[in-house]
């Protein structure tokens, strides 16, 4: 009996020694999944920024949505997940994590890519990280690969990134200019020696950045006509040595930039992987790239659409731009720059 007392007594003792695990600090929204039927294209949740962008159809937007939304572990969520939303005015979520130490609040907002005219007159801070991005009606449709470029610890300013704005746009306005840059010493080690410029329709999935980089530039926003044109302004000055993605020059290469449309069949965006190759793809309109200006150009592209492809019920359209058309593949010049000005989707 003795003997049963004390291993009781000393169990007692052992889990009075064993503390409590931490409680979860996280608070973070994971998932915000809605029936498909709703969705014009794939909801996506900026981290960065804390937003929801939502692709609805007309009806969805009308009669409001009821979503389905997982978040961190113990976190709790208000409004909370399956309660009906509308859109009669702004939209927020708070999080706040299982410790109660941590909150987020996000904000949803709803994509209307009304004339599909871009003019690149408004932009903002990463107010982390502090790269330029655009914005249009105040909504983030564009991405570029500077927070790629953020991942490989570049100085927290505006020039350190390959992407931004110039007041040195067409007629003495805003535009988007892309420069290529030098990679740095962590770049290097992963065999990366120049940060092209580059900017898209789509979003950049920082999960992918440094795992499948290709992968990261998740491209296309939705269109409900079929396109019959790709318009706008260029202006390019190549670089004057071309790397290869070794980082040697290659005697007698010159740059060249990369400025291109793409219709294709989604909800689900195409990437840096697919965005040549896919079956979904159903057009291309591809700025021809064999004539440098130091002012702006104008062009005027037709759309090709390819014999045989069916436009299904969820169209999207990618605008994709670099200042070094194979900096995919980490070759090109420094120095290469790209400015783009004034584009404009026109539909059938």
């Amino acid at each position: 009996m003795k003997k049963l007392l004390f291993f009781f007594s000393l169990s007692l003792f052992l889990i009075s020694c064993i503390s409590d695990p931490p409680l979860n600090p996280e608070a973070d929204i994971e998932e915000f999944n809605i029936n498909e039927n709703l969705l014009s294209s794939k909801t996506v949740i900026n981290q960065t920024n804390k937003k929801i962008y939502l692709y609805l159809k007309p009806d969805a937007y009308q009669n409001g949505i009821t979503p389905t939304i997982k978040v961190s572990n113990g976190a709790h969520i208000f409004p909370e997940s399956g309660k009906l939303i509308n859109f009669n005015e702004k939209v927020f979520y708070t999080v706040t994590s299982e410790s109660g130490e941590n909150s987020k609040i996000y904000e949803v907002e709803i994509v209307e890519i009304g004339t599909w005219t871009f003019n690149f007159e408004n932009w903002a801070i990463n107010p982390d990280n502090k790269y330029e991005f655009p914005l249009d009606n105040n909504i983030e449709l564009w991405s570029s690969g500077n927070l790629g470029v953020a991942l490989s610890g570049v100085p927290k300013q505006v020039d350190s990134y390959p992407t931004r704005s110039t007041a040195n746009g067409l007629n003495g306005t805003i535009a988007a200019e892309m420069t290529t840059l030098p990679g740095n010493a962590l770049s290097q080690l992963l065999n990366i020696h120049i940060f092209p410029g580059s900017i898209f329709l789509g979003n950049f999935n920082s999960s992918q950045a440094l795992v499948n980089p290709l992968a990261a530039t998740e491209f296309g926003q939705p269109y409900y006509k079929l396109p019959a044109k790709f318009t706008g302004y260029y202006r390019y000055t190549p670089g004057s040595t071309f790397w290869d993605n070794n980082g040697d020059p290659v005697v007698g290469e010159t740059d060249k930039f990369a400025l291109y449309a793409v219709l294709f069949n989604g909800p689900e965006r195409l990437n840096g992987t697919n965005i040549d190759t896919s079956d979904k793809i159903i057009a291309r309109a591809i700025v021809p790239n064999d004539i440098n200006s130091t002012e702006f150009k104008k062009f005027e592209i037709p759309f090709t659409y390819i014999p045989g492809k069916i436009p299904g019920n969820n169209l999207m359209v990618a605008i994709i731009g670099t200042s070094s058309y194979q900096g995919g593949q980490y070759r090109g010049a420094v120095g290469s720059k790209l400015a783009i000005d004034n584009l404009r989707i026109i539909a059938q």
